[in-house]
């Protein structure tokens, strides 16, 4: 995920651990996007969250950071686990609702 602001990073951040729709969310600080909008290509400064969650608890916290975010359309993109620490992977497990 992507957002202009640090504050509505950590707005979604907190709410996206609190509501145990994500494990940890790691706000990294401001970089700069160039993509594609409404035919022009477009220059942005924006924060970057990644969001730890289940597969299972992927459609709950897409529609939770759709509902919360400034965007029309956020960027909420998964990639698959493919392995790592097995207590760290069982701590994620437990930590999502």
């Amino acid at each position: 995920m992507t957002t202009p602001t640090a504050r509505e990073a950590r707005r979604l951040a907190d709410v996206l651990v609190t509501e145990g729709l994500a494990a940890c969310v790691h706000i990294q600080g401001l970089g700069r996007s160039v993509y594609r909008w409404k035919g022009r290509i477009e220059r942005a400064a924006e924060h970057s969250l990644l969001a730890k969650t289940t597969r299972a608890g992927l459609p709950a916290l897409v529609r939770r950071v759709q509902s919360l975010h400034s965007y029309s359309v956020p960027e909420i993109v998964a990639l698959p686990i493919q392995g790592g620490n097995p207590a760290y992977l069982a701590w994620l497990a437990e930590s999502v609702a």
